[in-house]
């Protein structure tokens, strides 16, 4: 683990609950070189109204995952992901560990288990280091 690893976790976490999911919310930051290049957290793409699942509780199927978010927010910037860690509260799933794979991300450390572990699988397969706290 690296020295920073916690604190990153730990603001990810903070960040989650800007989400308006309400069956879970997760939250991502894009670390470069010690510089927070990008953040997201799940929600509804931009422009649609802030609500994640509809009137019997079901997550919509447009709604965006944290990493997404994070990872298309920085390809708006000026800057890349080239190198970069992936902090997010939960394990990707295999949607977005093909986006961080194909975003260049070297590194992905998570707090939380997915019930699938075919993205961190997957992510281990394409060489990203993988590593997940408390």
């Amino acid at each position: 683990m690296e020295k920073f690893d916690q604190s990153y976790i730990e603001m990810a976490t903070i960040w989650a609950r800007n989400s308006y999911c309400k069956r879970r919310q997760v939250g991502a930051l894009l670390v470069k070189d010690r510089m927070i290049i990008s953040d997201g957290y799940n929600g509804t793409p931009s422009g649609f109204e802030n609500r994640c699942e509809d009137e019997n509780g079901v997550t919509k199927p447009y709604v965006l995952h944290a990493e997404a978010n994070a990872i298309t927010k920085v390809a708006k910037s000026g800057n890349n992901s080239l190198g970069a860690t992936l902090y997010v509260t939960a394990a990707p799933c295999l949607e977005c560990s093909k986006l961080i794979i194909q975003a260049g991300i070297r590194r992905v450390v998570y707090k939380d288990e997915y019930r699938l572990t075919d993205g961190v699988d997957l992510l281990r397969r394409a060489g990203v280091e993988v590593e997940k706290v408390d």
